[in-house]
């Protein structure tokens, strides 16, 4: 099979807007289907639903680039027809703000929120070339000596909310650290931290959307706390801080604190030449079974 290429994959695809006329409601309203293949357990993932939002934005915004974007998670999104709705707040010269609102129709014929987004966009070819950083790649064996799906129970087998989706695995390249990955086998090491290899499995280069997936993609550091079940997320923000180079990604994600059912995620994420490329905080609770 041919490797895919940015603009030519299953998750360019699948996070495809068409703009409405503007006698159905545009400019800026944007439809939208969201994928039965980005579900885990009950909902579509949040990094596939912030990667779409921006997409859209990225359609209304002078600037390429999401440079900070965040996004709070409403109520739970589901696959199917979905609408976008954006609004441009300010346009610089470097720097442009939108926000964007994506909606789905319940049962009863009602329009319901599932995300609300913000996001400064730029363009990440026009940045200075200095970097004055303390910042260093983390350890993490060579990918083939981390775990993959075929090593072992996947993230849903592995949780007490077992029933459900897992399509998303089919569709994603992720090879645990041994070390992070003791939950899989019941033995977690209660310090809260998933490392891992991250690509997409058709072999589609990383760009700046796909980022956004791909710190929403790893699996809950609630599990390395020796906790199960879902993990939604209430806050997402990522900053992207460079174009990733061709080639996997490495991923690590941690949380220090787990108090009143809620724990943060902090995330970094790092390209094949060792550059920092994007980072993320996020805010999730924790639902025991």
């Amino acid at each position: 099979m041919a490797q895919a290429t940015i603009g030519d994959s299953e998750f360019d695809r699948d996070t495809a807007v068409t703009p409405r006329p503007d006698h159905q409601g545009g400019p800026g309203v944007f439809d939208a289907h969201l994928s039965q293949g980005w579900t885990i357990l009950r909902a579509v993932n949040g990094g596939y639903l912030l990667a779409t939002a921006a997409r859209a934005l990225g359609q209304v915004l002078p600037h390429p680039d999401p440079f900070t974007i965040t996004a709070h998670y409403l109520t739970p999104s589901g696959p199917g027809p979905a609408v976008i709705r954006t609004d441009v707040i300010r346009t610089g010269r470097t720097m442009s703000t939108g926000q964007a609102r994506l909606l789905q129709t319940d049962s009863a014929g009602h329009e319901v929120e599932r995300l609300r987004v913000t996001a400064s966009y730029g363009d990440l070819d026009g940045l200075p070339d200095d970097v004055r950083t303390s910042a260093k790649p983390f350890a993490i064996p060579p990918y083939e000596r981390c775990l993959g799906r075929a090593d072992g129970p996947d993230v849903a087998s592995a949780s007490p909310f077992s029933s459900g989706s897992t399509e998303i695995t089919e569709r994603l390249d992720i090879r645990l650290d041994p070390e992070t990955a003791r939950w899989a086998l019941g033995a977690p090491s209660g310090r809260g931290e998933i490392r891992a290899w991250f690509g997409l499995a058709d072999g589609r280069d990383a760009d700046p959307l796909s980022l956004l997936l791909a710190v929403d993609a790893l699996p809950p550091t609630a599990f390395d706390l020796g906790l199960g079940g879902w993990v939604p997320t209430v806050e997402l923000t990522v900053h992207v801080r460079q174009r990733p180079a061709p080639g996997p990604l490495r991923i690590a994600v941690s949380t220090r604190n787990l108090a009143g059912g809620f724990l943060e995620e902090d995330g970094e994420v790092w390209d094949s030449e060792d550059r920092l490329v994007a980072q993320s905080r996020q805010l999730a609770r924790v639902l025991l079974p």
